[in-house]
């Protein structure tokens, strides 16, 4: 039923890793709006969650319905269309709320994601969970300040 629903194996994959992104924007938006949380807070309980352990089978699946597109799949390509412009969105508003000017809170956007995505792609090879929590802790010292 699920593949007469969604055409193929590989098109059911990329709705749930569609899915699983859409339910942490819903939760890094959720976090924004809790009263008394700073940005670097909300940034460190967002990494918190997405390197939780029972996690990590929807994260191997995102970088290979990822990989899959960037390989040209053609079931998979679709996934590539908003995987970067739907986080930039709220993490760019986010960095205007602060203060910052349209230009650097898009390219701030795009650093924190690309650092995020990149440390979570480490965590998965290396297992490495030290390491990746303490780089992540050093980009946040440097993306936030000393705060």
């Amino acid at each position: 039923m699920l593949i007469h629903y969604f055409g193929s194996k590989e098109r059911l994959l990329v709705e749930i890793v569609r899915a699983s992104e859409r339910r942490q924007r819903d939760l890094l938006s959720r976090l924004r709006l809790t009263p008394g949380l700073s940005p670097v807070a909300v940034a460190r309980l967002l990494w918190q969650q997405l390197t939780d352990p029972r996690l990590a089978g929807q994260e191997r699946l995102f970088f290979e319905i990822y990989g899959r597109a960037l390989r040209g799949h053609p079931e998979a390509v679709p996934i590539l269309e908003r995987l970067v412009a739907d986080w930039l969105e709220p993490l760019e508003a986010a960095e205007i709320a602060a203060g910052a000017d349209p230009i650097a809170a898009r390219n701030r956007a795009r650093l924190g994601l690309a650092t995020t995505r990149g440390l979570l792609l480490d965590l998965l090879a290396t297992g490495d969970r030290v390491g990746v929590d303490a780089a992540m802790d050093e980009f946040l010292r440097l993306y936030y300040g000393s705060k």
